[in-house]
């Protein structure tokens, strides 16, 4: 599978081109490019949900896509036109602009980070007939188990989520064509985590595509 339509910029700050262009968590964009039809924000920590870079990649039709449960602080700061937000609870799916939206929950099992009753989201998009999963900050729980997409995006740098170890297991269960890993290399995670990513999946016995962006 071709994926040079994804750009990974840092962290889990991902841009997928087709015949939308979409962008998750923006993070340290440094150009102003305004070219997002959509952007998907995973929860509230500031390397996920970063003002400054949602105002360098807006335009005027744009749609802001959000856990609910950050509805009060995405109205107050993204910069974004109410009426071109659209906030969600885990366990939807919806139809918009020609790309369906299916939203995943996303939490730690034990750690405090990202608790479950903070109703944040990863999401699986769905266009040009393609599936991709966007985790958000997660741990392997039951619920992210259950998600059958295409092209995987997950992170694997540990801490505040599941680190390379798990997410080679998770996605050996899952089997998608093709997994991308974020969340490593800077603000947590080493560069390595990476390759032994990759180690790990093909030591499990798996063909699964992996692409290294990060």
């Amino acid at each position: 599978m071709n994926l040079n339509h994804i750009t990974v910029n840092t962290q889990s700050s991902i841009r997928i081109e087709g015949s939308k262009t979409i962008y998750f968590d923006p993070y340290q964009i440094q150009t102003a490019v305004h070219d997002a039809d959509f952007i998907f924000i995973t929860h509230e920590h500031y390397d996920h949900f970063e003002p400054e870079s949602v105002a360098k990649l807006k335009k005027e039709d744009m749609r802001l896509v959000a856990p609910e449960s950050m509805k009060k602080k995405a109205l107050s700061e993204s910069g974004v036109a109410s009426e071109n937000c659209l906030f969600y609870q885990p366990g939807e799916t919806h139809e918009v602009g020609g790309v369906t939206i299916e939203t995943i929950p996303a939490y730690n099992k034990l750690k405090p980070f990202h608790p479950k009753g903070k109703k944040w989201l990863g999401y699986v998009v769905e266009m040009d007939g393609v599936r991709y999963y966007v985790s958000g900050d997660t741990d392997v729980n039951e619920d992210i188990r259950k998600v059958r997409c295409d092209v995987a995006l997950i992170p694997i740098g540990g801490f505040y989520t599941m680190d390379w170890k798990q997410a080679a297991e998770y996605i050996a269960q899952i089997k998608p064509e093709a997994v991308i890993p974020t969340h490593y290399g800077s603000i947590v995670g080493h560069k390595a985590d990476g390759r032994d990513f990759q180690k790990r999946l093909e030591s499990l016995g798996s063909s699964i595509q992996v692409e290294l962006k990060l």
